[in-house]
């Protein structure tokens, strides 16, 4: 248990219901709820804090939304509302929508992402199991079919630089790798199909990954970050970017 204890305590009524989610955020932070502790019920949490029970349910909804909150139905002592075990997707879902709506620059994404593989295709070369290995390949396979759809191309794409991200063993980093994949998909795609040329293209991204996963089999960690980061930086200024600057001119 943290030292520093927060105190349920009646909230102003202006902006009750981001003030509600304010204190159960405090209690999260202090340590006195922790994964798979359950809320006070609903009644008992209008008490303690001096608001409608809307203002609770609706903080409670937006908690359960984000993935923080699991909702058990019952009377038993595993029912009521939860702190959730596993938050990735609701963290990942948060990411990928901050990234959408945020619209950074092209740049910035493709900095955060040579930065941040760089890091995971390191310790996925000190770290990857067999199984994190059979992963990788199995994504290859896939996008090595001849005439693979550009959707599909795609989405075997992203497992396999999500399989290397999970192969690193750093949960978070996991997570944002996948929140920054499916954040740019629609980019990607927009790309993909916009270019004349995509056979050599599909191909160039092939022996690309190829390379890639040999340097983390090889448990050549510095050569691994290399390639990743050369990867990305060299697609995105190469073929998605020409693309998408001068769609004229890249135009099926």
């Amino acid at each position: 248990m943290a030292e520093t204890t927060a105190a349920w305590e009646p909230v102003p009524r202006s902006r009750t219901f981001e003030l509600v989610l304010a204190r159960i955020e405090e209690q999260i932070l202090a340590g006195n709820l922790r994964v798979g502790d359950r809320l006070p019920p609903e009644r008992e949490l209008v008490d303690l804090l001096g608001v409608s029970r809307a203002a609770v349910r609706e903080a409670l909804r937006v908690l359960e939304a984000q993935g923080v909150l699991r909702s058990r139905v019952g009377t038993g002592p595993a029912s009521g509302t939860v702190i959730a075990a596993m938050p990735s997707a609701g963290l990942t879902q948060l990411l990928r929508l901050h990234m959408a709506l945020a619209n950074f620059p092209l740049g910035d994404v493709v900095e955060a992402r040579a930065t941040l593989e760089r890091s995971s295709a390191r310790l996925a070369a000190e770290r990857a199991t067999e199984d994190d290995l059979a992963q990788m390949r199995d994504s290859l396979v896939r996008m090595d079919v001849a005439g693979l759809a550009r959707e599909q191309f795609n989405d075997c794409d992203t497992d396999f630089h999500v399989a290397i991200a999970e192969a690193g063993g750093n949960r978070l980093m996991a997570d944002m790798t996948i929140a920054v994949r499916s954040a740019v998909r629609h980019t990607l795609l927009t790309a993909f199909h916009k270019l004349s040329d995509w056979e050599s293209v599909a191909a160039r991204l092939r022996a690309e990954h190829h390379a890639i996963y040999n340097a983390i089999m090889e448990r050549d960690a510095e050569r691994a970050g290399d390639l990743v980061e050369a990867h990305i930086r060299g697609f995105h200024h190469d073929i998605v970017r020409m693309v998408l600057e001068a769609p004229e001119a890249g135009a099926s």
